[in-house]
């Protein structure tokens, strides 16, 4: 059965006051001091930093990963010349 809440008059008369179950919220409301600006900007800078990093390890690790699957694939097909070789030319 759906019950919907009691309005106007009515509500007060056929519900009795139930007390909250909270107590008091005052001990979490912020007192009338200002707010540290800077000290939330250098927050918000370390935090967006941070972000940056973990997106940016993740598309290198993706990356690796993406590479890794190429040249194993190339080399379980039987194929030669998978890995590329540097030759260094000064040394002949």
């Amino acid at each position: 059965m759906l019950r919907f809440p009691l309005r106007g008059r009515n509500a007060a008369r056929l519900r009795p006051s139930i007390p909250s179950p909270v107590a008091d919220l005052a001990k979490f409301e912020r007192g009338n001091d200002g707010d540290d600006y800077r000290h939330r900007m250098l927050v918000n800078v370390a935090a967006f930093v941070f972000v940056l990093g973990l997106i940016g390890a993740g598309l290198w690790l993706a990356d690796a990963m993406a590479q890794l699957r190429k040249d194993e694939d190339c080399v379980l097909s039987g194929r030669r010349g998978c890995m590329p070789v540097e030759v260094d030319t000064s040394r002949w």
